[in-house]
């Protein structure tokens, strides 16, 4: 009996790993590295995106998983359905345009996961922020839109989770189209940074926060300008 057990956890895992690796190739293939996605080709291989929301669809996180590994699945199947969202309307302007019996896409329940429906903000506000807290989650789930921080072109695993955040939010906070900090007085910061404020400021103020990962560091008493944020589709 015990060996059976083993056998179907070993059958788990790697059924998992293969599964994240498809996910992770078909990013590869359609991300560039500095975010934008190829919508075109993506929906070629829709097929191969259906298969990974297959495997989502079916499994069920577990409460005994480390928090890395269930921040990693919930990241990934966060923007495996966003992908999808904006595939089942392609082509489409932006995100905002997608609308379902007048809810926009973060609030219609679509998401299918171990056999529950979710909606996109269900995953982000009520799982990740909620109960999987890290303020580097705003960089790892992606809105599809141009102010949004880059989509990874990796998929998250248990193991590489901490480091490739680590790499996001520093590429973000250092991209001037995102946020400016030139002016050591006065930064023109992304509004991602007003609309979750309660999250980065946990431990001090937003510019401490920005301090952590900023190449060049700002006066802690500068003035802070929100820019508007783009909707447009982070797509070539």
């Amino acid at each position: 009996m015990k060996k059976l057990i083993t056998i179907l956890t070993l059958f788990i895992i790697f059924s998992a790993q293969a599964q994240t690796s498809v996910l992770n190739s078909l990013l590869q293939k359609n991300v560039s590295k500095s975010g934008y996605v190829n919508y075109k080709e993506l929906k070629k291989n829709e097929g191969t995106l259906d298969t990974y929301l297959a495997y989502l669809k079916k499994t069920t996180p577990s409460s005994s998983w480390s928090k890395n590994k269930q921040k990693a699945f919930w990241i990934n199947a966060y923007n495996a359905y966003t992908l999808k969202i904006i595939l089942e309307n392609y082509p489409v302007k932006s995100i905002t345009k997608i609308k379902k019996k007048g809810k926009t896409a973060w609030k219609i329940p679509f998401a299918e996961v171990g056999g529950k429906t979710y909606t996109l903000d269900h995953i982000e506000h009520k799982i990740l922020r909620k109960k999987l807290f890290d303020p580097r989650i705003h960089v790892g789930v992606n809105c599809a839109s141009g102010s949004c921080p880059k989509l990874h072109n990796k998929a998250f695993t248990e193991k590489n989770i901490d480091a490739e955040l680590d790499v996001l939010i520093k590429a973000f906070i250092n991209d001037p189209k995102r946020n400016n900090l030139s002016k050591k007085n006065m930064i023109h910061i992304s509004e991602i940074f007003n609309w979750f404020k309660v999250d980065f400021t946990k431990k001090g103020s937003v510019i401490d926060y920005i301090n952590k990962y900023a190449n060049e560091k700002v006066d802690s008493d500068a003035k802070i300008h929100y820019l508007p944020y783009k909707w447009n589709l982070n797509g070539k």
